[in-house]
């Protein structure tokens, strides 16, 4: 199936007589039961965009490639860096910028702008039942309904299919600057991309890899980040030294060093200290590890055949989920009780059959 529009949309799904899959570009999904593909990129397009505002409403099926390319000609940007992860996974085809909101992508920015959701303003979708639902506005001082925008950001289109989604944008800083300190281990990375996050510098990035060393970006008009960049290298010490970054940042971004290498590829969210604790204890079985929002996401390559208890295991707090590979065991991270019975209770109310993405999610 694939809908012009958000009317065609609504019947298809209450035509639908069992389960559906939802698909924007088909790059990030994962977990997927069978079902009936329900394709989105027939509702594109963008519907408003106001430069001065910062403002911009899309429909959910437009690739994410054309909004970019709307925003970069008024040298503007989707704050949080949307992840390419077509690499990663070996897929094909262009990323939907619906696809990015249900995912909640966000890329190393995240640590200064939040993730997708803080960027949202209002969405339009359509529930379980078929019915078209709009929540928010386009400017931030309108709250109705703002948890429900939030709610539909990373539900994974368990809750609905989006056809419409607005954001504040961004406008593109006249500078960047990239410190570099290779080197370090984990844990002296995440005490200096601690420290860095707690200066009054602004970080807009705050990564480590073991072979780059780690990796700290600060963002804004040129005077200031030269500033920056200077006081914050002078604060963290010896073996600082400012380099070209915007490739590292892309590779971060998008977890380049895993593309196209054998083994299955867990995504761990933790608290940022308890991160170098987490990397001791699954040394045995990490082949490589890309570290991002200052420890608290971290990447894992490992074996296919690493049980998926034994990454779970690590973790003191936070959740994993196999985004790559087979694997033992269900891709997302078991819920807890209570929130097991919160999210039965959300789907019950906004998918009453059950039929939107069953396998996502749990």
């Amino acid at each position: 199936m694939r809908p012009g529009n958000e009317t065609e949309l609504a019947e298809a799904i209450r035509a639908a007589a069992g389960p559906v899959v939802v698909r924007g570009g088909g790059t990030r999904a994962i977990g997927l039961a069978p079902g009936v593909v329900l394709e989105t990129g027939g509702l594109a397009g963008v519907e408003l965009y106001e430069p001065g505002a910062l403002t911009l409403v899309v429909r959910a099926g437009t690739p994410v490639a054309e909004v970019e390319a709307v925003l970069a000609g008024e040298r503007q940007r989707l704050a949080f860096e949307v992840p390419d992860l077509r690499g990663l996974l070996g897929r094909e085809g262009g990323s939907t910028i619906g696809g990015v909101v249900a995912a909640n992508a966000s890329g190393p920015r995240r640590v200064q702008v939040g993730a997708a959701r803080d960027s949202l303003l209002g969405v339009r979708f359509i529930d379980g039942a078929g019915v078209i639902v709009k929540n928010g506005g386009r400017v931030m001082k309108n709250v109705t309904g703002y948890d429900l925008v939030k709610l539909m950001a990373g539900s994974q289109g368990t809750l609905g299919v989006l056809s419409e989604v607005s954001f504040k944008v961004q406008a593109v800083p006249e500078a960047e600057a990239t410190l570099c300190c290779k080197g370090l281990d984990a844990a002296a990375a995440v005490a200096a991309l601690a420290a860095a996050m707690g200066s009054p510098f602004d970080v807009s990035g705050a990564a480590w890899t073991p072979g780059g060393g780690a990796l700290i970006r600060v963002e804004g008009l040129a005077g200031s980040v030269a500033y920056r960049a200077g006081a914050l290298a002078e604060r963290l010490g010896p073996g600082w030294e400012r380099i070209e970054g915007a490739a590292l940042w892309r590779g971060i971004r998008d977890v380049s060093a895993f593309a196209g290498v054998a083994g299955a590829v867990w995504r761990l969210s933790v608290k940022p200290s308890d991160a170098p604790g987490v990397l001791a204890a699954l040394g045995p079985v990490t082949r490589d590890v890309v570290m991002d929002w200052a420890g608290g996401l971290v990447w894992l390559l490992v074996d296919e055949a690493t049980p998926a208890a034994t990454i779970r295991g690590a973790l003191p707090g936070g959740h994993a989920t196999r985004v790559r590979g087979s694997g033992d065991g269900p891709a997302f991270p078991p819920e807890e009780p209570a929130l097991a019975r919160l999210s039965t209770g959300l789907r019950a109310q906004f998918d009453p059959r059950g039929i939107l993405n069953q396998g996502m999610m749990g």
